[in-house]
C-alpha cells in the first residue's frame, strides 16, 4: 500500500474516480504513511502502548464529535467470537442533534414496521456502522449488528447512508478520524450493499421483538480488500 507505486500507475489507470474519493485514498494514504514514518500504530495513542483489555471502551467515555458523532474501539474475547481474525472493532454513533428531527420521515416508520416491536427505549445515540481493525490497525470489514449489541437503536438505511456520507469528525483523535472518513467514502458502494443485506436480515427474521432478539446479532458483513479498492482508485 506504498502511495508512490499507486500514483505511478496513472498512466494505466481507469476512469477518474470522483474528487472526494481519490482525496479520501489519498488521505488515508497519508494517515499511514506518517504512522509508518514515525513507527507508530493508528492505535497506538488510543490503547495508551498496552493491549487492549477485551470489552473495554477506547476511550473510556467514547470519542465524541461536536457536531454529533462519536466511537469507541473495543475487542471480544477469542470465546466470544471463535475463529474472528480481528484485533478489535470500532462502533460509530450518531448523537440526537443529527437525526431528532428526522425520526418521522416515511422511510424511518417503514423501517420500524421491517424492523418489528421497539424496544422501550429513547436512547440518545443511533448506531451506524462497525469497522473491524487488524493487529497492523488496517480496515479488514465493515458490518452492521443489532440494537441489542449496542444497546441503543438503528436508522433506516438511507438516513444511515446520508449520516456517513456527510460525516466529518473532529473528535481530538485525528489520525483515527482521518481513517474513519476515508473509510467511507472510499466504500459507498460497499456500504450501500451492506445497509441492504441488514434489512434484509431483518425481514427474514421472524421474532416480534427482532431489535432485542440476541439470537440475531450480526446482521451484515462486507470484508474489504483496501489494497485493490485504493489501487482502483488511484492506479
Amino acid at each position: 500500500m506504498r502511495r508512490q507505486e499507486l500514483m505511478a500507475k496513472q498512466a494505466q489507470r481507469r476512469p477518474a474516480q470522483p474528487d472526494s474519493v481519490r482525496a479520501a485514498a489519498l488521505s488515508l494514504l497519508q494517515v499511514y504513511e506518517d504512522l509508518a514514518q514515525r513507527g507508530a500504530h493508528l492505535l497506538g495513542d488510543l490503547l495508551h502502548g498496552q493491549p487492549p483489555r477485551q470489552w473495554a471502551h477506547y476511550p473510556e467515555d467514547d470519542a465524541r464529535d461536536p457536531v454529533g458523532y462519536q466511537w469507541f474501539y473495543h475487542s471480544h474475547s477469542p470465546e466470544d467470537r471463535p475463529g474472528a481474525v480481528e484485533h478489535g472493532h470500532i462502533h460509530l454513533f450518531a448523537r440526537r442533534p443529527l437525526w431528532g428531527r428526522r425520526l418521522r420521515s416515511c422511510a424511518e416508520a417503514a423501517f420500524i414496521e421491517l424492523s418489528g416491536k421497539r424496544p422501550a427505549i429513547d436512547p440518545p445515540t443511533r448506531h451506524l456502522l462497525t469497522i473491524g481493525f487488524n493487529a497492523k490497525g488496517l480496515p479488514t470489514s465493515l458490518f452492521a449488528v443489532n440494537s441489542w449489541v449496542t444497546g441503543d437503536l438503528m436508522l433506516n438505511a438511507g438516513l444511515t447512508l446520508d449520516l456517513l456520507t456527510h460525516m466529518r469528525l473532529d473528535t481530538g483523535h485525528a489520525a483515527i478520524d482521518k481513517i474513519l472518513t476515508s473509510l467511507v467514502q472510499l466504500h459507498q458502494h460497499e456500504l450501500l450493499v451492506l445497509m441492504a443485506h441488514r434489512d434484509e436480515a431483518l425481514k427474514r427474521h421472524k421474532a416480534t421483538d427482532k431489535l432485542a432478539d440476541e439470537r440475531l446479532e450480526k446482521l451484515s458483513e462486507l470484508h474489504l480488500d483496501l489494497d485493490a479498492r485504493l489501487a482502483e482508485v488511484l492506479g
